[in-house]
């Protein structure tokens, strides 16, 4: 608590008067075009890997970068805060673009694949449930991260699930495959602050490098003359095959 209040007065005193004008503007409303869905973990800084100002990203951070599917009505079958979140950010804001973060040593992860935690820990296992796919899938002699820890692996497997539960909400859906929305996979290796992105065609996750950005950026800029695409150079989600 000391590093906050030292640093709240560290922005205060000297960063504050940089940011009057930008502040000043956002107090008139947010206008941001991606959400950003990261996981709580302190070692993951969505602002900082992305180096975006306030008012860039609309962000969702919890336990696992998960998001429950929907049901048939197009509500939440978990907690409603993430699907309220996205409902709100589609619906109320310019957001074109969705990405899921997942990491490297992920702890939740670790706890899907050691089978959940203690009874002492009821809400944590609950939450952990919108996980297990992911680690059925990497039992079932999957491909995706080979060479990996099975915990980096399954947290890979499980950036794949989260975005097909965003994909499962019909008015989600909907944008998608008018061409009005980007569903995109990212997961950042700790040990290296490299983050990979998810590239379907290749059914991998690669690094992002200047190469791989360059290309996505090629493909960003179609966009403004051949609708959106969704990561992956097609213009599908293509996300169901995380099983290469």
């Amino acid at each position: 608590m000391r590093k906050l209040i030292r640093g709240l007065l560290d922005f205060q005193l000297n960063a504050r008067s940089n940011y009057r004008e930008k502040f000043a503007l956002l107090a008139q409303g947010q206008k941001p075009d991606c959400l950003f869905i990261a996981c709580s973990d302190s070692r993951v800084v969505p602002n900082l890997l992305v180096s975006t100002d306030p008012g860039d990203l609309f962000v969702v951070r919890n336990v696992g970068n998960m998001m429950p599917p929907s049901d048939s009505k197009g509500q939440s079958t978990g907690d409603q805060s993430e699907a309220a979140a996205l409902e709100f950010s589609l619906r109320n804001l310019p957001v074109e673009d969705i990405v899921v973060c997942g990491h490297s040593s992920c702890g939740a992860m670790k706890a899907v694949l050691a089978g959940g935690v203690g009874p002492e820990h009821p809400n944590l296992n609950g939450w952990l449930e919108h996980g297990k796919v992911a680690l059925t899938r990497l039992k079932d002699n999957s491909k995706l991260g080979e060479g990996l820890p099975d915990h980096d692996r399954l947290s890979q497997h499980n950036v794949l699930l989260q975005m097909e539960h965003i994909a499962s909400y019909p008015w989600v859906k909907a944008r998608l495959d008018a061409g009005t929305l980007r569903l995109h996979g990212w997961w950042f290796d700790i040990g290296t602050a490299q983050v990979h992105a998810w590239r379907a065609n290749l059914g991998r996750f690669v690094p992002m490098d200047e190469l791989v950005g360059e290309v996505l950026l090629r493909e960003l800029g179609a966009d403004s003359h051949a609708g959106l695409t969704n990561g992956n150079g097609n213009g599908h989600l293509s996300v169901a095959s995380s099983n290469p």
